[in-house]
């Protein structure tokens, strides 16, 4: 996107779809853990039944950049968990 000749906006996705329980799953997987032990699900924050399938669309991407993904979802979620890891090490904290 740097090199790019025109700044321009673009969607990063894999066109693969994941959940929240998805994430959860790899996240607290990485870190040695089950998600079940520490997630409490609230039905009444559950989206409605007829929402459609959220995606992203990354043909411009694609297209205009030749990229294509290269970390597969569960990587991509060690690799983060692994940097906030660093960073708490280092003693960074996030506000709120």
């Amino acid at each position: 996107m740097l090199n790019a000749p025109q700044p321009e906006d673009y969607v990063i996705a894999t066109g693969v779809s994941h959940t929240v329980r998805d994430l959860c799953a790899a996240a607290f997987g990485a870190a040695g853990l089950r998600w079940e032990d520490h997630v409490v699900t609230d039905p009444a924050l559950l989206r409605p039944a007829e929402v459609h399938t959220l995606l992203g669309d990354a043909s411009k991407a694609r297209t205009n950049l030749s990229w294509a993904p290269a970390v597969p979802f569960e990587e991509m979620i060690q690799r983060m968990l692994a940097a906030d890891q660093r960073r708490v090490g280092e003693g960074i904290t996030y506000e709120t």
